[in-house]
Formats: C-alpha cells, structure tokens, sequence
C-alpha cells in the first residue's frame, strides 16, 4: 500500500468512528420542551384543604342582643363566669315554628362535611310542668346526608337536644325529631357563616357553650366540663 493510500485509509477509519459515537448520542434522551417547567408545575399535587375544626361557642361571648327572652346568668363553672337561661315559671313551651324564647348567633362552617352538634346544658329545677331540660336547635343552610335542606330557623325542623331529669350541667347531644331519621349529623350546602338558632322547650333550662364538632366529638361528647377553641 503506497503512503497516500495510507493516508486515505486512516481518515475514513477515523470519519466512520465519529460517525459511530454520533449516533450513539442521537439514541439517548430527547430534550425536554420548552415548558416542561410549566408541565411539571401543572402536574403537582394540589395541597390537601386543612381539616376541618370544631366549631364552639361560649355563651359569655354573645352579645345581650343575641338573647330573646334569655337572660346572662352568673355560673364560676361556665367560660367566662357566665351562662344564659330563662326563668322557670313552670311551662312546657312549643316547638319551632312557635317562636319561644331563643338564643340566635353566626358560626362558621365547611361544605360537605359531617357535622355533630353538643350543647353543654345546665338542667334546672323541675316545676309544675316543666323539667327544664329541653332546647330545640336550628341552622340556616344545613341539609341531612341526602343533601335535602333541613333544621332551617323558621320552620317545623329541628333537632332537639334533651337533657336528664337530674339537675346540673351535661353535654348532651342534638338529635333528630324525626324518627325515621337514622343518624342526627348535620351537613352544610356552603362554606362561611350560617346562623344557629337555640330555643327553649322547657323554662328554666340553660347553656355555655354550643358545640359542632366534625371529627373529635362524632360520636361520643366532650368528657371535660369546658371545651377550648
């Protein structure tokens, strides 16, 4: 083989070695497109929604126009140093849609999830007809597990939250009128403010705090006498 024979025969044996790594380069990865920033950032995971809360109400934080007929009562056990109650004069009272003595005030609250509602009640002393042991509760915007609109202020729904016949404080819990109904949990259509509705069943009966609870409290109430927000 002539030196220039040589020559040629090594540049095509290096030619066809670039060749060969070239093409193994263009067998790796494709490149990434241009918004493959805005693709992964479209795929995330969206942050799960806090948990729900439990909603409590003190009745020493109400304000003197909140009552109807209800008045503040000195209590040291209560939150505050205060509940509210009405005055005993012996009568049994009628349900909603009779508009009796009550107790009206906002809460907040989140769509879709189950609600348990507590009233942490002070029965009273019995009197002629009354075992002061009965408060009957609304709330604007709830519907039942159907999703049917039900306990609205106003109207002949409600729950009613009754008491023993001993006298002293207990939570007792807010179940349904309606025997047909299986289970007393509350839902709500929206989030936001709804409006709760407490109303006397018997004179003499009181309360500090109002409690719906979405989990803590779902099936069994608070053990303590004062539930903290």
């Amino acid at each position: 083989m002539t030196r220039r024979m040589q020559i040629l025969a090594g540049i095509s044996l290096l030619l066809g070695f670039h060749g060969l790594v070239g093409g193994c380069r263009e067998t790796g990865p494709p490149p990434a497109p241009a918004n493959s920033a805005a693709v992964v950032a479209e795929t995330q995971l969206k942050k799960p929604e806090a948990a729900p809360r439990d909603v409590v109400v003190y009745a020493s934080d109400l304000p003197k126009s909140a009552l109807s007929e209800f008045d503040f009562w000195n209590d040291p056990a209560s939150p505050g140093g205060r509940m509210v109650g009405t005055p005993n004069n012996g009568d049994q009272l009628d349900p909603p849609p009779e508009n009796d003595p009550h107790v009206t005030f906002k809460v907040e609250v989140q769509r879709g999830v189950p609600y348990r509602c507590w009233i942490h009640m002070k029965v009273g002393a019995p009197k002629d007809k009354s075992k002061a042991n009965i408060l009957w509760v609304q709330l604007s915007d709830a519907v039942d597990k159907a999703n049917k609109e039900a306990f609205k202020p106003g109207t002949g729904s409600y729950l009613t939250a009754q008491g023993p016949a001993r006298e002293g404080w207990t939570w007792v819990g807010c179940d349904s009128a309606d025997p047909k109904s299986s289970e007393p949990l509350i839902y709500f259509r929206t989030n936001g403010e709804v409006t709760a509705r407490l109303q006397a069943g018997m004179e003499g009966v009181g309360f500090d705090q109002f409690l719906l609870s979405p989990a803590r409290f779902l099936e069994k109430p608070p053990s303590e006498g004062v539930v903290k927000k």
